[in-house]
C-alpha cells in the first residue's frame, strides 16, 4: 500500500510533536559534535526544571510550559545560539502580593566566541559570552551549558521586582490610629513677644 505525500507528512509531523514533547529539554550541547553540522531542539519546558528561576515562582498559581524552540549555527565563522521562547511564568507581586504573569515570550541570539579577536565579527547590538568563560565543567569534549544560558535570559527577562500594573497596595490597620496632638506654634511665642517690646 503506497501513502500519499500528504499522509507522509502528517506522520512525520506526528513523529515530530511526539519527538517534542516526549524529550526533555538536554542540560548540555557537545559542541564537538554539534558546532559545525548544527543543533535544533524543540519542545516545552516546565519553569519549575530551572533551579534558580524556581524560587522566584508563585506557589498560588499553576506554571504553564512554556515552549522553546532552539538552533545553534555557526554564520560568518562564529557560532549562534538563537531560541524563541513563547510562554509566561507566575510570579509574587511585590505590592499586593498576589501572583502576576510575566511574558517571556521573545527571540534570543547570543553569540558563542572561541575567543576576544571575533567580537569584530559580530555587530555591536549584539550579545555575546567568551566559551571558555561559560564552559566550566572539565570533561573530555566540550560542553555548551544550554539550560543555564536559557534560564539566563529568562532571569535577565523577568524584573526584580515585579507588580501588576494597575496594583494598589494593600493596608491591613491593626487598631486604631492614634489622633495627633495639636502641639503650640513656638513661633505663636514670639510673636505675642514681638507686640510687647
Amino acid at each position: 500500500m503506497s501513502s500519499t505525500p500528504e499522509s507522509k507528512s502528517s506522520a512525520l509531523q506526528s513523529d515530530h510533536n511526539k519527538a517534542s514533547v516526549t524529550t526533555s529539554m538536554p542540560e548540555h550541547i557537545s559542541l564537538d559534535k554539534w558546532a559545525d553540522t548544527g543543533y535544533e531542539w524543540s519542545g516545552e519546558v516546565s519553569p519549575n526544571e530551572f533551579n534558580r528561576l524556581a524560587g522566584s515562582l508563585s506557589t498560588e498559581h499553576e506554571q504553564s510550559k512554556t515552549k522553546l524552540d532552539a538552533n545553534l549555527y555557526r554564520r560568518n565563522n562564529v557560532l549562534h545560539l538563537a531560541f524563541t521562547l513563547t510562554g509566561e511564568v507566575w510570579l509574587t507581586c511585590q505590592r499586593c502580593l498576589q501572583p502576576v504573569a510575566i511574558d517571556l515570550s521573545d527571540d534570543y541570539n547570543i553569540s558563542l566566541l572561541e575567543n576576544e579577536t571575533q567580537v569584530r565579527l559580530v555587530n555591536e547590538e549584539q550579545d555575546y559570552l567568551l566559551l571558555d568563560e561559560i564552559i566550566t565543567e572539565q570533561s573530555p569534549e566540550r560542553l555548551l551549558p544550554f539550560k543555564k544560558l536559557v534560564e539566563d535570559e529568562i532571569l535577565l527577562k523577568i524584573p526584580m521586582a515585579p507588580k501588576h500594573v494597575d496594583c494598589e497596595m494593600t493596608v491591613e490597620q491593626f487598631g486604631e490610629i492614634p489622633e495627633e496632638e495639636e502641639s503650640e506654634n513656638p513661633f505663636a511665642a514670639l510673636a505675642s513677644l514681638k507686640g510687647k517690646l
